[in-house]
Formats: C-alpha cells, structure tokens, sequence
C-alpha cells in the first residue's frame, strides 16, 4: 500500500522517477519496515509479560507511537529543509521523501492496525501469532555492556576516519561528470540502445573517467558526456575524445560511424551534435546541498532538544551523523585507493543524504526507549538504565538493518554499473548507521551527561 500510494501521488504530480528519487523510495521501505517492528516488537513485550492479545495489541501501538512519531518527523523535517533550500537531484529526493513519509505513517500505523485487527477479533482464541516458537525468546534475555566498549569503538572509528582522510589526500575520490563537467555528445541509432551497457563499455575507453549515459528523447538517441581529458581545452583534446567515443561504440555495437545523419540505418550510427559542460551547475547543487544539510543538522539539533529536553541527546544525535557522512566518505576513499573506484556525482549526494535520513530514524528509536526507562527508573545509575534500553531495543535494530540491508545488496549485486557507487554507499551507511546509534550517538550522550553532574 506504501509504494501504491507514493507511485500514486508521483504520477498525479507528474514527477521524474529519477535515482535520487529511488534513492527516498529506498529509504521508505527501510523506515516503513521500521515502523511495523516497532510495533511488533512492542506487542511481543507485552505478551511476554502475560497480557492477553487484544490488550498486548492496544498497548504495543500505543508505547510505539511516540517513537514512530519522532522518527518520522525528523526525516520529515530534513525533506522540508531540502526541497526549499536544496536543487536538481536534491530536491528531487526531497520530494519523494516528504510523500513517502506521510504514506509509511498512514500506511504503517493505520492499514496494519485494521489488517491486525481483523486477524485478532477473536481474541486470545484468534490464530494470530508475532513469533514463531523457536524465536519467541530470541535476543530477549541479552545483557551487553554497550557503553562500556565505548572507548574501544570510538578508538576504532577515529582511526578509520583518520586513515580515510589521509588516503583523501593522497589519492582522492573520483569526481564524476556533475562535479567536473565534460565534453558531451548527442548519438543517434536506428534501433533502442541500452544506456546502462553502453556506459559500462565507454568506462575503459576512456580510462575509468566519469561516464554518463542517458536517453535523449527517445530510446535509440543517447545522450553521452565524458569528462576524460576535460582539462585539457586544445583541439586534439577533442578530436581524440571523439575518436575514443567512436570507437568505443564500435566495439560495443558492431556499428560503423557515419557523419551524415541521413544515411543512420541497421549498420550505422551518428554523432547528431556535441557540446562542452562546465562545471558551474554541480558547484551549484553541492553549495545547495551543503548549506541545506547544515540547516537539516540544526532542525535535527532543535526538534531533539524540544523533543528529550537534554541538550546531551541532541549533540549525541549529530555528532553520529557527522561520523556516520565521514566514515562513508572514507571507505569511498579506501576503496579507491585499492583500485575500486566508485564516482562521485548527484547520486552520491542522494546516497548521502539517505543515510542521514536512515541513521537518525535509529538513533531517535533508541533515544526514546533510553528517555522512557530513565522516568521509569528515576535515580537510578544512568549506564544499566542505557545499557539496558540498548539490548532491549537490538531485536528491533537488527531486523530493520537486516531487511533494509539485504534490499540494498540485491541493487548492488543486480543494480548494474550506473547503480554500483550508489548502493556501495547504502551498504556501507546501513551498517555504520546502526553501529553509530549504538556506539556513538548514545555512548556521547552518556559521557556528556556524566561530565555535567
């Protein structure tokens, strides 16, 4: 029903389906998925506590409100601050964001309380179960000392960070066309042409340098832009990019080039126009999007400190997502130093800016089982009191990393070339975005809170 209703509304709006935008559909399927186990989660407890399932039912959405509320609202606020201030890919990804917040809250809190319902009308004689009998328990009795292996994963991720940021500088990252600009060419074939493959094969002919790949108006004319030597502004710069596109295509098409567009046919292809691309148009979108994901921050900082009424929670909060855009940046940079390189373009940007999204939609998740077991044990120690809100929390944490990992895998593996650089930093951002709620963004909260009383 999710995704029924963000297709719905984007083509009611008449919107692009672009990868940014995939990008916040992705991202929807993880905090949509979130919300149920939420939920779920929350009945399980109750039933372990011996309530009976309609009761368990009413008071596990109830208790999952306040968090599904908080999540929610501040993505929501981050694809507000997007779209007004942000452009091209940005806004984009702002806008599928904001429609798909709204359909997973309605659709996960409202159409799964009425499917629940139906199934639980009979009570505790309803055949409704929320486990099978071999989970029932499973990582219910668990009693990690999380925040006393604080110092070791800080340890870990300053010197992964420090080591990505050295190699930054002496290797650097492979900038894509949208950050370089390039030499761009109109191509036109008789038949349809797959952009995916036709960019993957031009990658080698021009040395690994940024490729871009699109229709242009229809499915047999290709838009392609390079920037392979872009540096360099002679006439034999040009002529020999020319002449590696040429041959390039020949080799991937079987296809001979002919300068008359008349004579494009089963055995012909064309060069229909050609163009050089500056730079200025990225310089816009990463000043946009730098300026719009500092405000975000700022919102994020705010709406947590309104929201928990300890500052100590709304630094916790930020410092993850710095770490968590820093550590993905530094294994796009470690893998380029070992030969894997992954562009840098508008994609990467959305990919970014998902992460955010994903990490603080689980750091929120855990902020709120730690502020609702503090009033519930007041004066107590606070580190059982968070260690304990942590292990209750980690059946929750895995399940939604799991299922969202496992739908990025699948678009890494199957996603092909022009998908590669995006779904490596979805990967990386999943997994550092549950490690970072855990042992970054509480752990700060925690040292904070110690060093002030």
């Amino acid at each position: 029903f999710n995704i029924f209703f963000i297709l719905g509304i984007l083509a009611q709006l008449s919107a692009s389906l672009t990868l940014p935008g995939i990008a916040g559909i992705v991202l929807i399927i993880g905090m949509s998925i979130d919300a149920n186990v939420l939920i779920f989660e929350r009945i399980k407890e109750e039933l372990r506590n011996n309530a009976n399932l309609k009761q368990a039912i009413s008071n596990g959405y109830k208790k999952a409100y306040t968090s599904i509320i908080d999540a929610n609202f501040t993505t929501l606020l981050v694809g507000i601050i997007l779209y007004n201030f942000g452009q091209g890919p940005v806004k984009g990804f702002a806008v599928t964001l904001i429609i798909g917040i709204i359909c997973s809250f309605f659709s996960a809190v409202f159409i799964t309380r009425v499917i629940v319902e139906k199934l639980s009308k009979r009570g505790d004689k309803s055949r409704l179960n929320f486990s099978f009998p071999f989970t029932r328990n499973l990582l219910t009795n668990i009693n990690i000392n999380f925040i006393g292996k604080r110092k070791i994963a800080y340890a870990f991720s300053t010197l992964f960070i420090s080591f990505g940021i050295i190699s930054l500088l002496f290797k650097g990252l492979t900038l894509g066309v949208d950050f370089k600009g390039g030499r761009s060419y109109v191509v036109t074939f008789n038949n349809s042409q797959n952009p995916t493959e036709i960019e993957s094969g031009l990658k080698e002919t021009f040395n690994n340098e940024g490729v871009e790949v699109k229709t242009f108006g229809a499915d047999n004319i290709l838009k392609i832009t390079t920037s392979y030597l872009i540096s360099d502004e002679t006439d034999n710069a040009d002529t020999q990019v020319k002449t590696n596109l040429i041959s390039g295509i020949k080799s991937l098409t079987n296809l001979d080039y002919s300068e008359d567009d008349s004579q494009v046919d089963e055995s012909n292809f064309t060069i229909s126009s050609s163009s050089k691309v500056g730079a200025t148009i990225a310089d816009d979108i990463k000043n946009s999007s730098f300026f719009s994901g500092l405000l975000a921050l700022l919102a994020i900082f705010i709406y947590i400190l309104i929201r928990f009424r300890k500052w100590q929670f709304s630094i916790g909060a930020v410092s993850a997502l710095f770490h968590d855009t820093l550590f993905v940046i530094s294994a796009f940079s470690f893998a380029n130093l070992f030969g894997i390189s992954y562009e840098i373009d508008q994609v990467f940007i959305a990919a970014i800016l998902t992460i955010i999204g994903y990490s603080i939609n689980d750091t929120v998740v855990v902020f709120d089982r730690i502020r609702e077991n503090i009033g519930i044990k007041a004066g107590s120690d606070l580190i059982p009191v968070v260690n304990e809100s942590i292990n209750k929390t980690i059946s929750r944490t895995l399940i939604t990393s799991m299922t969202t990992f496992i739908v990025v895998l699948v678009l890494f593996i199957f996603g092909g070339a022009s998908l590669s650089g995006f779904s490596f930093a979805l990967l990386i951002g999943i997994i550092v975005g549950t490690y970072s709620s855990v042992f970054i963004a509480t752990p700060i909260v925690v040292d904070l809170y110690k060093e002030n009383n």
